[in-house]
């Protein structure tokens, strides 16, 4: 049977407590299975609790008739508890967690206490104040401004720095506002570095000396004024003139340009010609040291030879004298073309072109001369057989025919 059909009652009521409700409002000892906690009972017990513990009255009678009086109300009861939460509630709001990029920097009613590092921290409320700072994003700056060169000439400079906190207590409490004192240490330190340094040297090859003066100086200021920062990096961004004469310093630049670029050409061809040059005048020198060496083994020689034959002179002239004259008469004769030829009788001595006989003889007179005359056969013939005795080797008969002449 249902627990809701008629007759049934509600002992089976699963959101009753069965028996307990019935009678005269006795214990929970019904006759069905009891269910699951009343709320408005719960919520009424409570209650209950509460204002005894307030000093309320307690709860009345079963019968529904009003019971005795109850106790007195503690006065101390209602602002103990708020004061419990209260305290529970600034106890827990004192937790925090640091970043591990950041560090805590703790100050106790305005006075410094200590730096906390990464990790859940707890401070009392209301009593420490806690600023955190990221010490390891890196921060930029930038910043243009027209200045006064030595040479008292106006140039623009843009400059960027970046930098980092290195001392987390110096960036907070040192100075007011950290930012705007490193603007300002960078516009002094960038001033006093221009100020000593001439307009062309800032415009050309001078923009690596200026960042590194003005990166020191100005991390000299830094450090004086306790900032707690760390520069980085600083940068030169651009260097140029004023605009009213921006035309003419592009001139000078280009022909500045101009200039180193026919310089190195210049350089260049003199790199290619010097070594040549000087190639050629080494060999010169080393055949000139040559000749002189050539010349003087010859000469040497030559006076070594004529001591041998000085010697040999002087233990037989005579014979010298002779072979002297022979050597020296067929030098001559043997640079020249022309033979001649010692006949037999009275006749003439023949002088003999055998330059023009050697390339043909063929019983004529020569040809392309101006001889007229034919040869004789037999002269001819005498001669076929003196060529051939001078090709064997035997040059005897032309020996003796010279011997006699030069006699």
């Amino acid at each position: 049977m249902a627990w809701n059909e008629p007759g049934g009652g509600n002992q089976h009521d699963p959101w009753s407590g069965g028996g307990r409700r019935g009678g005269n409002g006795g214990g929970g000892k019904g006759g069905g299975n009891p269910g699951p906690p009343d709320l408005d009972e719960a919520l009424k017990k409570f209650q209950d609790k509460l204002n005894s513990m307030l000093g309320g009255r307690g709860k009345r009678g079963g019968s529904g008739g009003s019971g005795g009086s109850g106790k007195p109300r503690n006065a101390f009861a209602l602002p103990g508890l708020l004061l419990i939460v209260a305290l529970a509630i600034w106890a827990a709001s004192g937790f925090y967690l640091v970043d591990q990029s950041e560090r805590g920097v703790v100050l106790r009613f305005g006075e410094f206490q200590e730096v906390v590092t990464p990790g859940l921290q707890w401070n009392p409320p209301l009593i420490d104040d806690v600023r955190m700072v990221n010490v390891t994003r890196v921060r930029s700056i930038t910043q243009t401004q027209s200045m006064l060169t030595q040479d008292e000439n106006i140039v623009s400079v843009e400059i960027s720095a970046q930098y980092q906190v290195a001392d987390p207590r110096g960036y907070v409490l040192n100075v007011r506002n950290p930012e705007l004192s490193l603007e300002n240490a960078l516009d002094s330190a960038l001033r006093h570095v221009v100020g000593g340094t001439d307009m062309i040297d800032i415009l050309t090859s001078g923009r690596e000396i200026l960042g590194s003066s003005v990166t020191s100086r100005l991390q000299s200021y830094l450090d004086s004024y306790g900032t707690g920062i760390l520069l980085q990096t600083l940068n030169v961004e651009s260097t140029s003139p004023p605009d009213a004469v921006q035309d003419a310093f592009d001139d000078v630049i280009r022909a500045r340009e101009d200039r180193q670029r026919t310089i190195n050409q210049a350089m260049a061809y003199a790199n290619a010609v010097i070594p040549a040059a000087q190639g050629q005048a080494q060999r010169l020198v080393e055949q000139g040291q040559g000749y002189r060496e050539s010349v003087v083994a010859e000469a040497e020689g030559q006076a070594n030879r004529f001591n041998a034959l000085l010697t040999q002179y002087q233990d037989a002239p005579a014979i010298m004298r002779e072979r002297l004259y022979l050597d020296t008469i067929s030098e001559v004769y043997g640079e020249t073309s022309k033979v001649m030829v010692d006949v037999d009788g009275d006749s003439p001595l023949m002088v003999l072109p055998m330059d023009r006989l050697s390339r043909g003889l063929t019983g004529t007179a020569s040809q392309g001369g101006d001889d007229s005359e034919s040869l004789d056969p037999q002269l001819l013939e005498r001669l076929r057989g003196s060529q051939s005795s001078a090709d064997s080797g035997n040059r005897n008969t032309s020996s003796n025919g010279i011997r006699r002449e030069g006699r």
